[in-house]
């Protein structure tokens, strides 16, 4: 019914940036908040941002000041633009989505199935 696909993952050196991309497609009437979140080998997931349909932002402090989420909703579309990235920032990278699927329906949250982050030198 609903995919989230994410793009633009991969190496970079400390430092560097990266702009991760999560197009949602499917069956949609309306997308409410979306959000990233990570999951490094062997800890937590950590919710690092999110933003609502009407762009207001919420960021983790470990990412707040270096990160910027940002929302195409004519593309059904979420961003996470990274500056100054870290070795710790290395992590599979998730997005997620609350989404009604017709008109007064529920919410329903889906999950994309993760970019691959690595900072290193």
């Amino acid at each position: 019914q609903v995919q989230l696909v994410e793009s633009g993952g991969g190496l970079v050196q400390p430092g560097e940036s990266l702009r991760l991309s999560c197009a949602a497609s499917g069956s949609i009437f309306y997308i409410y908040t979306m959000g990233w979140y990570r999951q490094a080998p062997g800890k937590q997931r950590e919710s690092i941002a999110s933003i609502t349909s009407s762009d207001n932002t919420n960021y983790a402090d470990s990412v707040k000041g270096r990160f910027t989420i940002s929302r195409d909703n004519a593309k059904n579309t979420v961003y996470l633009q990274m500056n100054n990235l870290k070795p710790e920032d290395t992590a599979v990278y998730y997005c997620n989505a609350d989404i009604s699927l017709r008109v007064g329906s529920q919410r329903y949250g889906f999950e994309g199935q993760g970019t691959q982050v690595t900072v290193s030198s």
